[in-house]
């Protein structure tokens, strides 16, 4: 599966932006939060530039456009601060807090969103933050950029309590989540009922393909002592940090290691099992090629004994793609709309 070249309406608004705002002296500090690739961005951007992507297949598109990308900034002052935000409420207030923090004297933000993404509350949160906005609207969204910020326009405690929205924490489940990963307060009922179904046999080295936040790997820890090693794969850093809290919490003696990784790419090593709870969306768009590409992987990483379970909305077409990829597929159960499927017998 290629790697994502995404060239949103969001991303080209802030372009348009962009080109509206006064020009930065060549080596000015700029941070671009939750930055995706675009057409717009390599005529403009310059060398000091910072930027930042949680998402692995974002970072691996700006990449290839010559960027230098890390998850999370350092604590450098900037210039200026670009912001594509998250859907999710409380993750992006935190991002917009962020941005607000790194600004330098007389720096700016800038962000952009589609307006079914909540580009009006943005607007009106980033004013609340920092004061009044001007907004340009194109394309079914709308960008918002500050004026020339001065530390007496910053509301300093709503920011510090902005932040503090991203901070890890136990959702009622019980689990160490965060919010805007998928299904950050509650555990998912697919996940669960895969969960349910996977045998206390499984064994040896096993990986977690888009782990989350590690629901399904402690599960795994919990039911399957034979387990040697345990690899979590996900594109989300984000995750991370709160699917180390909750393995840690589970005493098991297998060799436990989390992978910031686009699964679509292919797996570094093979293994005896691998389980997953594929996704299928990118942003709102239905997209079941990615749970297709998890499942070539899987069959190309998995030993000759070695077997896939995995769980899917009922209405996803895996079962070619299990088929091509293995010689022996089955349905193991199916609730709630969703299906248990378990594959052996990888072809790759």
């Amino acid at each position: 599966m290629p790697r994502m070249l995404i060239d949103d309406s969001a991303a080209v608004v802030l372009g348009l932006a962009w080109a509206q705002l006064p020009p930065l002296p060549a080596q000015a500090p700029l941070l671009f939060l939750g930055a995706r690739s675009s057409a717009w961005l390599p005529a403009v951007a310059q060398p000091a530039w910072q930027y930042a992507q949680d998402f692995k297949p974002h970072a691996d598109a700006l990449q290839a456009q010559g960027c230098s990308v890390t998850p999370v900034p350092d604590g450098a002052r900037h210039a200026r601060v670009l912001l594509l935000p998250p859907r999710q409420r409380q993750a992006a207030r935190a991002l917009l807090a962020r941005a607000v923090a790194h600004c330098a004297e007389d720096a700016q933000v800038l962000l952009a969103a589609a307006n079914d993404e909540g580009a009006r509350s943005l607007q009106n949160d980033l004013a609340a933050l920092a004061g009044p906005v001007s907004t340009l609207s194109k394309h079914h969204c709308r960008a918002v950029w500050t004026a020339p910020l001065r530390a007496a326009h910053i509301d300093q405690a709503l920011c510090a309590e902005w932040r503090a929205l991203d901070a890890p924490r136990d959702n009622p489940a019980g689990y160490c989540s965060r919010p805007g990963l998928f299904a950050w307060d509650r555990i998912d009922p697919g996940s669960q009922l895969l969960a349910a179904q996977l045998p206390a046999a499984l064994g040896g080295a096993v990986a977690d393909l888009g782990a989350g936040w590690g629901y399904l790997s402690s599960q795994l820890l919990q039911r399957c002592a034979g387990i040697t090693e345990l690899d979590l794969y996900e594109a989300d850093a984000r995750a991370l940090e709160p699917a180390r809290v909750n393995l840690a919490r589970i005493a098991h003696p297998a060799r436990v290691a989390l992978h910031w990784h686009d699964v679509s790419q292919g797996l570094p090593r093979r293994y005896d099992a691998i389980i997953s709870n594929p996704p299928f969306h990118i942003d709102r768009a239905d997209r079941p090629q990615l749970g297709q590409a998890f499942i070539a992987v899987a069959a190309a990483a998995l030993h000759a004994h070695g077997q896939l379970w995995l769980v899917a909305n009922q209405h996803l077409p895996y079962e070619a793609a299990l088929t091509a990829h293995f010689a022996q597929v089955e349905v193991i159960a199916q609730a709630q709309g969703y299906k248990v499927l378990r594959a052996s017998g990888p072809r790759a």
